[in-house]
């Protein structure tokens, strides 16, 4: 099968890509950042730097400490950190314990602080809630907030599109106004691909989505709202990239900031090469060059962020995990355009369990991860 928009041509460049990326290391191409200004200290972002020369700047920082950066590391207008990537995680999910004692008790477990929290909300509910703004306000280390919001569960797409919540928008969009002036990361509906539905008028086709978003982000503008960075949320699984509408999901350019994946390390997945870049052997999927490389020819200019990503346990290998996370650190400066990584810490998780520290080996490869200087070349933008 063609898979939609990739063409001769198209298989060309992703062998350039491909031979960029493994001549130059952490170098690769520099399409990462975008056109956003300098939005920190002085010395200025250089705006898709891939981070190399910043790279052993920095320390291990504990829970409670200021990590800081090389002097000309900073954050841009749409929170791009100019050095390394931010690190982040969804903490203890399912767990049932409040976001506060959930984020700070998996950064005692990895013994290092997370620039970047992952939260959910959805329908009406109000966000940053009270406990999410303490932690981005947190005088001893400031967070960025990444919001997963789902609009409505009640409406379908076509619905929000026409405006049938606007009510609930526009009430969002005065909390923000009113409460969180700060800059932070926000992802509307995310992994779209399994909830589209071709039929006619089910109002959750692939345009539809793209339609909802697309509303949503110009009227939260239009009421007010300027600090919110959005972001467009892929499953990062090629068998979507199959489909023939999947192309039109994406609401374009102009009301995205950073398009991201959620990719697992399933039994087909070996290492971080092989998570971001997700192949299959079938023929259907022959052309489909990896979700990364997809991304870097699709969106040269804007930021990746892996927005979810986790390793199930293996009961047959037991330092499965613990090998995985000492890939990354091996392989995250092939992918200069990752910008952000959040790990999903949950022991519950709907395939399995993927707490970082579910044996002491993978704990302590993925401390050792987390303190990285790679993930400590930049600091968060205090409030």
């Amino acid at each position: 099968m063609q898979l939609r928009g990739i063409t001769s041509r198209t298989v060309t460049a992703f062998a350039a890509i491909v031979t960029l990326s493994s001549c130059s290391g952490a170098t690769g191409t520099a399409g990462a950042a975008g056109s956003a200004g300098s939005a920190g200290s002085s010395g200025g972002s250089v705006a898709g730097s891939t981070a190399a020369s910043a790279a052993e700047s920095g320390d291990a920082a504990g829970p409670a400490r200021q990590v800081t950066g090389a002097p000309a590391c900073t954050a841009t207008a749409r929170l791009i950190p100019s050095c390394g990537a931010w690190w982040g995680l969804a903490p203890e999910i399912f767990t049932g314990a409040p976001v506060e004692q959930a984020l700070r008790g998996a950064e005692t477990r990895m013994g290092a602080a997370a620039d970047v929290v992952h939260v959910y909300h959805r329908g009406g509910e109000l966000f940053p809630t009270r406990a999410e703004i303490g932690l981005a306000r947190d005088p001893a280390r400031p967070r960025l907030l990444m919001v997963n919001w789902k609009p409505a569960l009640d409406h379908t797409w076509a619905e929000v599109a026409r405006g049938e919540i606007d009510r609930r928008i526009d009430r969002l969009a005065a909390h923000l106004r009113s409460a969180f002036p700060e800059r932070f990361f926000l992802t509307l509906h995310h992994e779209p691909e399994n909830d589209v539905d071709e039929s006619p008028g089910s109002g959750m086709r692939a345009a539809d989505y793209a339609a909802m978003y697309r509303h949503v982000v110009l009227r939260l503008r239009e009421r007010g709202v300027r600090n919110a960075v959005f972001v467009m949320t892929y499953m990062g699984a090629p068998n979507w990239a199959a489909q023939p509408w999947f192309e039109q999901l994406y609401p374009g350019d102009d009301v995205v900031d950073w398009v991201a994946m959620d990719p697992y390390a399933d039994d087909r997945v070996k290492d971080f090469d092989r998570l971001v870049n997700k192949t299959r052997e079938e023929e259907e999927f022959a052309q489909w060059p990896g979700f990364y490389r997809w991304m870097q020819l699709r969106f040269p200019g804007k930021p990746v962020m892996v927005a979810e990503w986790g390793v199930f346990g293996r009961p047959r290998d037991p330092s499965f995990k613990r090998r995985f996370f000492e890939s990354v650190g091996r392989e995250i400066k092939r992918y200069p355009q990752i910008k952000a990584l959040l790990y999903f810490d949950s022991p519950q998780a709907p395939r399995g369990d993927t707490t970082f520290d579910s044996d002491p080996g993978a704990g302590r490869a993925f401390t050792r991860l987390a303190r990285d200087p790679y993930f400590r070349s930049t600091p968060v933008p205090r409030p």
